[in-house]
């Protein structure tokens, strides 16, 4: 089953044709998508999205450029969204260091609430780290210290240091267009080193398109290049990333029902 893990079909950007956009990633054999919550002020867009559509599950949460308009919101806030039907995990949140578009104390703050929201509700964290390996890498570990929960590194593209702290507390992490770039050797050797237990992909689109398609909007119909790619740099033949990332993707969202 080919499994787009991080979608944004609520953007903009597929306001003339969202439909299209859907019906070519099943066309595509893409099974599941997953429509990622980055503000509470869309979330009603992107819960509608999952409760549309059969092959499409989704999350709760404040991306880190959001973070300043969230500073009201509360982990009983997440935990009571969480709590609605076909959502399936807390985020994406986390800590983007790279644009500031929120101050870096107000990003922490925020996220330790969607932190706290995964641990009690046992749904898997998505986490965006961007330029912030050290501070991230404290967060974790300490926050793992009151108490575990799941979480996800998305579109992994930061250090191997980090990757390896996150792997040892249990993270898994998801691939996206990113390792297809030619510049992206780094990105490529992180990924030769994650759990091949906890690798799934996906396209986050709009953004990021991988290859043939880069410089293009992203869709979810494009996942199966990502995959590809993650085969090619693992070793692994196509049917068997298939297998490995399709398992990974259900042993996280396990909220989700796996097909028979």
């Amino acid at each position: 089953m080919l499994i787009d893990s991080h979608v944004n079909l609520h953007a903009a950007q597929f306001d003339e044709d969202r439909d299209a956009v859907i019906d070519r990633a099943r066309a595509a054999g893409v099974g599941l998508m997953v429509e990622i919550s980055n503000s509470l002020a869309t979330f009603e867009a992107t819960h509608g999205l999952a409760m549309a559509h059969p092959d499409i599950w989704c999350t709760v949460g404040a991306h880190p450029h959001e973070a300043r308009h969230h500073l009201e919101m509360t982990s009983d806030d997440l935990v009571a969204l969480a709590g609605r039907p076909r959502v399936v995990g807390i985020g994406e949140c986390g800590l983007d260091f790279h644009y500031d578009l929120s101050p870096r104390d107000q990003q922490e703050a925020v996220f330790r609430r969607h932190v706290t929201a995964a641990r009690r509700t046992g749904l898997p964290l998505v986490v965006h780290t961007r330029e912030a390996d050290d501070r991230m890498a404290a967060i974790l570990a300490e926050e793992q210290g009151e108490g575990p929960f799941r979480f996800l590194m998305h579109c992994y593209t930061s250090g191997p240091d980090l990757a390896e702290k996150a792997s040892e507390m249990g993270a898994w992490f998801s691939v996206s267009g990113i390792a297809t770039f030619k510049a992206a050797e780094d990105v490529r050797a992180v990924i030769r080193t994650m759990p091949g237990d906890r690798i799934i992909v996906e396209t986050d689109c709009p953004y990021l398109a991988p290859v043939p398609h880069r410089g293009r909007r992203n869709e979810p119909a494009y996942v199966g290049h990502v995959l590809q790619t993650l085969a090619d740099i693992r070793g692994w033949t196509r049917e068997e990333a298939e297998a490995r990332t399709t398992d990974a993707f259900f042993n996280l969202f396990d909220r989700i029902p796996r097909p028979a």
